[in-house]
């Protein structure tokens, strides 16, 4: 199977899994050491709500990412530069973000920007646009080199959230992050498939080993 992150064909089959109404096969790369389901034919199912109603966490998140793009702000030193929230779900994160003082622009092909409206990302040219963030989107992503090349177009720094998938590779029902009850999630990180993106695009990695995840 060929690996939808590094392109090798040195992936092997895990396990099988009962994916919405679907029996999917997870693979993993010898390479990169990235998991990922057969390539994703369910997608249509799985985003007819782009929330999925198991995401009960989604406003605490958003609450809990304030202070993590903050902090990034200073460190990068570029505290009143724009920042862009790449698949950016109902405009949440953008919204308290500007209430606060940062200057955040939403973008998402996927979901509607019901609480941001007026502060689209649109200027692909912005040269003040020094940071974008995509939390909880990676594990969504079909191929996510090809994300990546996106985001580094909007902005030489990215901080993201997924989870790390733990070793040794848990089974199918062991693990919530699969998320085999709403089929949105189709491809799991490792440190050593984050350090394969990173070393691929010219980018240096920061990573808490957990979840979160800073290339600049």
């Amino acid at each position: 199977m060929k690996c939808r992150c590094c392109e090798t064909n040195k992936s092997f089959k895990i396990f099988s899994a009962k994916l919405l109404s679907k029996k999917v096969q997870y693979f993993e790369c010898e390479n990169c050491r990235y998991v990922f389901t057969e390539e994703p034919t369910w997608l249509e199912q799985a985003y007819k709500n782009s929330m999925n109603d198991s995401d009960t966490g989604i406003m605490l998140r958003n609450l809990s990412n304030i202070p993590l793009v903050i902090a990034t702000l200073t460190l990068i030193r570029n505290r009143n530069s724009t920042i862009v929230d790449y698949a950016g779900g109902h405009g949440y994160l953008v919204r308290l973000l500007r209430d606060i003082g940062v200057n955040a622009l939403w973008t998402d092909p996927y979901a509607k920007n019901l609480v941001a409206k007026g502060f689209e990302y649109k200027n692909k040219n912005d040269d003040n646009v020094k940071l974008v963030t995509a939390f909880e989107a990676f594990e969504h992503f079909v191929r996510p080199c090809e994300e990546m090349a996106k985001l580094i177009n909007i902005a030489p720094n990215i901080l993201l959230t997924t989870s790390i998938i733990p070793k040794p590779t848990p089974n199918a029902l062991d693990w919530w992050y699969y998320g085999l009850d709403h089929g949105q999630h189709i491809g799991f990180f490792r440190l050593e498939t984050l350090k394969y993106i990173a070393d691929k695009f010219g980018l240096f990695l920061l990573a808490d080993g957990t979840d979160r995840h800073f290339f600049s």
